[in-house]
């Protein structure tokens, strides 16, 4: 269940709140939040035109450009980060300046490969959490600023994130 809709444009979805999840349909509610982002993005962008994805947000946001990019890039560490859990025992990841990155010359390509990022990767990542068993869910990673994260917790983080980040788009273009 994702948190009541923000004044703030910053968030506007609320800020991320973790509660974890008590049953099978609410973790599968969170990952087909996850399912569903890709196509939602497109929806969100369909017929914008190229220019028109340098709207920001808000002042001093990222444009609709860098959420799409921050999104594919995000979510394909995400999914990495997911996959080292499932493997190794709390394996501390590295984390990245995604400020950083938004300000790097591929943030300035056209969305569609970050989109079609978007479509692979979470087809695989779904696909990969609907496998999940029950126990597997409290394997974690570390992260370095956010000690150890399991994956439940990273599960309901980024279906907030989806959301979030959609939310931005929707804003940028009042819809």
């Amino acid at each position: 269940m994702q948190p009541a809709a923000s004044r703030d444009p910053r968030f506007p979805i609320g800020k991320f709140q973790y509660v974890p999840a008590t049953t099978a349909q609410e973790r599968d509610a969170r990952i087909e939040v996850i399912a569903q982002l890709p196509g939602k993005v497109r929806s969100a962008v369909k017929g914008i035109a190229e220019e028109q994805l340098e709207t920001p947000y808000r002042e001093g946001g990222w444009t609709v450009r860098q959420v799409v990019h921050h999104l594919a890039d995000s979510h394909a560490n995400a999914f990495m980060r997911i996959k080292l859990a499932l493997t190794q025992d709390s394996p501390t990841i590295n984390p990245y300046a995604e400020d950083e990155w938004a300000k790097l010359a591929d943030s300035a390509l056209p969305i569609e490969p970050s989109v079609q990022m978007l479509d692979g990767v979470h087809a695989r990542w779904v696909a990969l959490m609907r496998s999940l068993a029950d126990e597997q869910w409290n394997r974690a990673y570390v992260h370095p600023q956010m000690g150890p994260m399991p994956l439940e917790k990273v599960l309901a983080l980024y279906a907030w994130h989806s959301d979030h980040h959609l939310g931005h788009i929707h804003i940028a273009f009042n819809h």
